[in-house]
């Protein structure tokens, strides 16, 4: 491969998945990544809700291209790795998934995951053949490519609501797991047994959990000691800075006071920070 930074960023990115346990931010903007890296993570993943909210439209509706140009900005923005989070894959056929994402590993990213979620609410999840075929051909596409990014496969049993998601999640991973996945995720799973038995099924492979709302059981810690690999936000950092912005704009215009600026991130600290070089 021939770029130096993104080489490093794979390098990296694997590392983290070996050992022990780590914290995936998720930022939606250039400087949400800058800020991120500032705090000392060690890697980012892009999220998709998130970006799309800040475009003022539903996850899910950003065009590829936009969704591409946003991703190679988050990549460039730190040297830190980067996952894309990239839904689909934008497209339903195996081959489509391909050449999808073959574009999205020359955006400069260290990872990337694809979902198994249709975006239909009469069949939420793509029949499991075909499910297990998109992530062998993103696979095919990332080894085609001699860019060893780290591809994610994600069962989303959990979010469109399947009335049996733990048995689903658990074959279908496993079975992402044999297609050539690195990474497996099911979003929402939440019960520290079931977040167990993840783990058991598609070892030694790595699971992600998504960490989306306060919970006394699940933590850095906790989630360690149940062999997790890697923890994620989602949209839920986004969703905090939009509950700040609707609770401030919402008391300007109902009462007409401004108490709530008081919560504001100092100005200086800010405009410091954004301007050093990077």
């Amino acid at each position: 491969m021939n770029n130096p930074a993104q080489a490093s960023a794979i390098a990296q990115f694997r590392a983290l998945h070996q050992s022990g346990c780590f914290v995936l931010p998720n930022p939606w903007d250039v400087g949400t990544a800058i800020y991120l890296q500032h705090l000392g993570f060690k890697a980012l993943a892009t999220t998709s809700a998130g970006f799309a909210f800040s475009r003022g439209l539903s996850d899910g509706k950003v065009p590829r291209e936009e969704m591409l140009v946003h991703i190679r900005d988050i990549a460039a923005a730190t040297p830190l790795p980067v996952n894309a989070d990239f839904l689909n894959g934008f497209a339903t056929e195996p081959e489509e998934v391909a050449h999808n994402v073959k574009l999205c590993v020359e955006t400069g990213v260290a990872g990337l995951s694809i979902e198994d979620s249709t975006g239909d609410d009469d069949e939420p999840l793509y029949d499991e053949r075909l499910a297990i075929e998109r992530v062998r051909a993103a696979r095919k596409a990332i080894d085609d490519s001699k860019i060893p990014v780290v591809l994610t496969a994600r069962c989303e049993a959990w979010l469109v609501g399947h009335p049996d998601p733990f048995n689903v999640a658990r074959k279908r991973l496993v079975a992402f797991a044999e297609a050539g996945a690195d990474c497996l995720y099911a979003p929402s799973v939440r019960e520290p047994d079931e977040i167990a038995e993840l783990v058991k099924a598609v070892a030694p492979k790595p699971l992600n959990v998504l960490v989306s709302r306060p919970s006394e059981k699940l933590s850095l810690a906790s989630l360690t000691d149940l062999g997790v690999r890697r923890i994620s936000v989602g949209s839920a950092l986004s969703a905090v800075a939009w509950g700040a912005f609707i609770r401030a704009a919402r008391e300007i215009a109902d009462s007409g006071t401004f108490d709530s600026l008081s919560g504001a991130a100092p100005f200086a600290d800010l405009n410091n920070l954004f301007g050093q070089p990077r």
